[in-house]
């Protein structure tokens, strides 16, 4: 008899506590869930077959970018070895590498600037010396919670995420501003970035302080959220160095081919470079 392959909502809880206690990030459960509730609604009960799962795969690919369903992909997979399902898991879709990306979507240094003017402008302390702590450490926005005052003092923070350790340098110019910031706002230890009530600042919180900052400054809101400071910390820094192996270790990045994407050029740096060929007479 045919072994049954039915996911339920409690497998799914219980995949998650493990991924929990292996010290995945919140936002990663997050989306290994609405991905795997995604295939538990459309599968309405039936059981899984790698014939069903390709359909699967046919039907996200109609509805989604190729990027999405990849991602998507790659949870159901990591769900299926788990559960002991090899003979489940999905081959990617082909996408073929870009070698620029949208302007429209990129946050330059003069974007940057305006953000951090307009922040001081409005007197806002707390928004302005976050922003350059991201951007000026390359951090996750998740990452945020480390920047503790011990750790300004020390000059370096432990970074523990994905069941990894990292340890960021925190420049003394930039740990001055911390401790100073700490000492006027009577943070007397932990976090820095913390609300009125004492509790660490969340992503949705971050994200729209940032995106009302941007309407004030200026700057297209499309270009404007958390990761993109970090993705200008790596472009600014392989511009200065052209050390890719240290970024990756900086990012913390277990690969060298994620450093790279962060590292893409726009369309009209690329057609410049191209132009500077002289191929073309």
């Amino acid at each position: 008899m045919e072994e049954k392959r039915i996911i339920t909502v409690q497998l799914i809880d219980a995949y998650i506590a493990w991924l929990r206690e292996k010290g995945r990030a919140r936002n990663t459960l997050d989306k290994y869930r609405r991905d795997l509730g995604k295939l538990y609604q459309w599968l309405e009960g039936r059981s899984l077959t790698p014939m069903l799962a390709a359909e699967w795969r046919d039907d996200l690919q109609a509805c989604y970018a190729a990027t999405s369903v990849n991602s998507m992909l790659a949870a159901a997979n990591v769900f299926f070895e788990w559960m002991g399902w090899p003979e489940l898991k999905l081959s990617f879709l082909k996408i073929q590498r870009k070698t620029f990306c949208d302007k429209n979507k990129e946050l330059d240094k003069a974007d940057y600037e305006k953000l951090i003017a307009e922040a001081k402008k409005q007197g806002n302390e707390r928004l302005c010396l976050l922003l350059e702590t991201g951007c000026g450490l390359g951090l996750r926005v998740s990452e945020i919670r480390f920047i503790t005052l011990e750790a300004a003092a020390a000059g370096k923070a432990e970074i523990s995420m994905k069941g990894k350790i990292r340890t960021i340098i925190i420049p003394r110019k930039l740990s001055r501003k911390l401790r100073d910031y700490a000492k006027k706002h009577d943070i007397k230890s932990g976090e820095i970035f913390i609300t009125r009530s004492g509790r660490s600042l969340s992503r949705s919180q971050i994200w729209r302080e940032m995106k009302k900052l941007s309407e004030s400054a200026g700057v297209d809101s499309a270009k404007v959220f958390p990761h993109n400071l970090r993705h200008l910390f790596a472009r600014t820094y392989y511009k200065q160095h052209g050390d890719i192996v240290k970024l990756a270790d900086i990012l913390g990045h277990s690969s060298i081919e994620t450093t790279r994407i962060y590292l893409i050029s726009t369309g009209e740096e690329h057609a410049r470079q191209l132009e500077m060929l002289g191929l073309v007479s």
